[in-house]
């Protein structure tokens, strides 16, 4: 059964922001941190493998919360150096999926939030100035308990004379502002459009190598994490690993996969420009997360690589975490199932506990 979100989708970003989070995560008790740490994440003590992505987590209220019902790997929602617009509401709807969801479908937006649960969100990473967010993000970071990290994410936005030396220059001063809020890994988001000849970063080999490159001769002994999409190619992955997995520390899997959105009456369900076409996560992925992490950790071994995996997608209960973990995953996290079951960690950990 499905609880109230911590993420109303029935409210504005704006509006979810000032005032979330909502349902469970309004309760402030804390889960009690365990007697033993067991597990590491990049060189770190972790409680649990397990925590949630960037998206859901809008600001440093909603991590604490996250922190709090001990989700012990929780991501501080994408961020930009300059502020950035959110895209219009509604920004998440549900959809109805007839088994796996891979590219190329049609699907009916609509309120009815039912499981399986699949939603479509569009927000556009929208992001307040940094002058917010890094003392916000660092409150976040001073909150973490005994075997949890909180993970900052950004990514980098194209400048208005269009240069790539520009684009890579704003990624590489994303990563110093993350730095600055003493967060122990950042999180470099390649899995949103790409402003130069490839739609998503992460399939733009070349570019997205350099803007690794650049981040990590800046943030040092700093653990890079990198967020990708969904790869159909093994070939095309493999390279992604050569040029960009020898880099980074860990690779983020998946974020989402992209659908058609249409309504009811088959009009464009998400208002405005460009939102035709937009990202589906929960139930209907978890096909490709799961298949992700199993390639992600053959070609690890083949390739002699030695990045982490963090598996994404579809994860809305304990089964699904030891699924992720049996193919291969180092940390798993959810999104859209622990936006509607914010028990989740806490029902991993008794799970756990109980093997």
């Amino acid at each position: 059964m499905l609880s109230e979100p911590f993420y109303d989708p029935a409210r504005s970003y704006q509006d979810n922001f000032e005032h979330g989070p909502f349902g469970l995560f309004a309760d402030t008790r804390r889960i009690p941190p365990p007697d033993e740490i067991s597990h590491s994440f990049l060189g770190l003590p972790v409680a649990t493998p397990f925590g949630i992505p960037a998206g859901p987590l809008l600001n440093g209220k909603f991590v604490k919360a996250a922190l709090d019902k001990g989700f012990d790997l929780p991501v501080y929602k994408t961020v930009r150096t300059s502020r950035y617009p959110c895209h219009p509401w509604p920004n998440v709807l549900a959809v109805k999926v007839d088994g796996n969801l891979d590219t190329g479908r049609t699907l009916v937006a609509s309120e009815d939030y039912g499981e399986p649960l699949s939603i479509t969100n569009s927000f556009g990473v929208p992001s307040y100035d940094p002058e917010f967010w890094q003392p916000d993000m660092a409150d976040a970071v001073r909150h973490a308990g005994p075997g949890q990290v909180v993970i900052g994410s950004f990514q980098g936005t194209k400048s208005e004379n269009g240069s790539v030396e520009a684009y890579i220059a704003d990624f590489v001063t994303g990563a110093r502002l993350v730095k600055q809020t003493g967060v122990k890994i950042v999180e470099v988001n390649l899995s949103c459009p790409n402003e130069g000849p490839a739609n998503l970063l992460c399939f733009d080999i070349p570019r997205a190598r350099a803007v690794v490159e650049a981040i990590k001769n800046e943030l040092g002994e700093t653990p890079l994490l990198a967020k990708m999409a969904y790869f159909g190619d093994d070939e095309r992955l493999t390279e992604f690993l050569r040029e960009v997995g020898s880099v980074v520390d860990g690779l983020c899997a998946i974020n989402t996969v992209s659908a058609t959105i249409v309504d009811a009456h088959g009009q464009q369900a998400l208002p405005g420009e460009g939102r035709l076409n937009s990202g589906v996560c929960g139930a209907a992925i978890q096909w490709a997360g799961l298949a992700m992490v199993q390639r992600l950790a053959r070609l690890r071994e083949s390739l002699g690589l030695k990045y982490e995996i963090v598996g994404v997608g579809g994860v809305g209960d304990a089964a699904a975490f030891d699924s992720y973990r049996r193919a291969g995953a180092d940390v798993v996290m959810s999104a859209t199932g622990a936006m509607w079951n914010p028990r989740l960690a806490q029902q991993i950990k008794e799970q756990a506990h109980e093997l």
